[in-house]
């Protein structure tokens, strides 16, 4: 039957017979009011069914692979030539000080540093906050080329051969260091391609680690395996981690790592354009622009290899990592680490006391009463302390001037005081 089929099938109405014409059209405008929008709804819900099937129809086909297949692809890449635009985005949700926090992330390393502004060691490190667009080019182990574009401005650090050579346009200062032995140039370690950040992670993929391979992606025009790594163990700060991984060379296109506590993403970073041709060699030239201030690196960077800085100790031996599983022993930084896996937390002895320090000895104010707002206050067996936290990092500083840091929430962060 169709549809107010019983108003029609009434037969052809008399001649004069208007006002039944009429009640007969109000009840179908009435019946349309409600109709109407029950179709639209149905539509809708329609649409929306279709709307995952819509969004994945983009993505490649491609053959299956299993996770261990897949770190086995990223293992064996073998890319030696590449070039391309990646745009790194890092949001730790530190407190807006108005620039502040850059400055703490970057002055924190210039102690191995020589003051330059196109020392890489400390302009790399601004990476870890706010969202930046790279280039990257390399050519082989013996040249690399990063650039990391700004307003009105560009800093690049290039690799050439046995020279390692940082240019801040801005300043139009210049920064250059020789290899340290035989043919082997300074390595810079702050990660900026997604290849570094899974890098990282893969090394540390354990038991107490789930791996699978989530469907395929795009990135840069390129298909790609979804590898997503997740944690087993509660208490972490980290989600998820999802890689990209490129189908045909295995290269790491696209990193993601989501917090626990959901939201935006804690980095992500992924090429908007590659190439796996060979760059040209001239891009791995470079000559001091004329009237810029040179600075020579090696007796700086020589100085700053301590603990901490590259996995030596102050003798230049590596720290060895205990083999036997123990929850506790030396990482290769020289800290003590409680616990493993993704619930690890390093652990190091300022030797001073009174937990955050106050800065009045220099000068500098209240600096107690500053960081203390920026931190909770806890206690426990360890005495007092205050915990400062970013979506993925947290640290404790106790009143006994010991520090606990990690990827873990307040909770095992003031567990593992207790305990220690």
């Amino acid at each position: 039957m169709a549809p107010y089929e019983s108003d029609d099938s009434t037969g052809a109405a008399q001649a004069g017979d208007e006002p039944r014409d009429e009640l007969r059209a109000e009840r179908r405008r009435k019946a349309a009011r409600y109709v109407v929008p029950v179709a639209v709804v149905g539509v809708a819900a329609a649409t929306i069914g279709l709307v995952p099937a819509l969004a994945d129809s983009g993505d490649p086909d491609l053959p299956k692979i299993t996770a261990q297949e897949l770190i086995d692809k990223i293992a064996k890449s073998d890319v030696q030539q590449l070039s391309g635009t990646v745009k790194i985005s890092t949001d730790l949700g530190l407190p807006d000080l108005g620039g502040l926090e850059s400055s703490l992330l970057s002055g924190a390393t210039q102690g191995s540093g020589d003051g330059s502004s196109a020392d890489p060691t400390s302009k790399l490190t601004e990476l870890a906050s706010g969202t930046h667009t790279l280039r990257v080019a390399a050519d082989g182990p013996e040249k690399q080329k990063v650039s990391v574009l700004e307003s009105g401005a560009e800093y690049s650090l290039i690799h050439n051969g046995t020279d390692v050579w940082g240019y801040d346009s801005k300043s139009n200062e210049v920064y250059h260091s020789t290899a340290a032995d035989s043919g082997k140039a300074e390595q810079h370690e702050t990660p900026a391609t997604p290849k570094d950040f899974a890098d990282e992670v893969l090394k540390s993929v354990d038991a107490t680690t789930s791996v699978t391979v989530d469907g395929t992606a795009q990135v840069a025009g390129r298909d790609a395996y979804r590898l997503v790594i997740k944690p087993k163990q509660s208490g972490t700060t980290v989600g998820a981690i999802s890689i990209a991984v490129d189908a045909k060379t295995g290269t790491p296109l696209k990193f993601t790592l989501t917090p626990s506590s959901g939201g935006a993403a804690v980095v992500d970073a992924g090429y908007t354009q590659v190439s796996f041709a060979k760059p040209a060699a001239s891009t791995f030239d470079f000559t001091p622009p004329k009237g810029a201030k040179v600075t020579e690196g090696d007796q700086a960077g020589k100085a700053g290899k301590t603990a901490g800085g590259n996995g030596t100790d102050q003798g230049g031996k590596a720290s060895e990592v205990p083999g036997d599983g123990s929850a506790k022993g030396l990482d290769k930084s020289g800290f003590d680490v409680l616990g493993k896996g993704w619930n690890s937390i390093a652990v190091l002895d300022t030797g001073s006391k009174g937990g955050v320090p106050t800065g009045s000895a220099s000068g500098g104010g209240d600096l107690s009463g500053f960081l203390g707002s920026l931190g909770d206050p806890v206690s426990g067996k360890f005495g007092k302390g205050t915990v400062f936290s970013t979506r993925l990092i947290n640290a404790l500083m106790t009143d006994d001037g010991k520090v606990y840091v990690g990827a873990v929430d307040k909770a095992a962060l003031v567990k593992a005081a207790n305990a220690g």
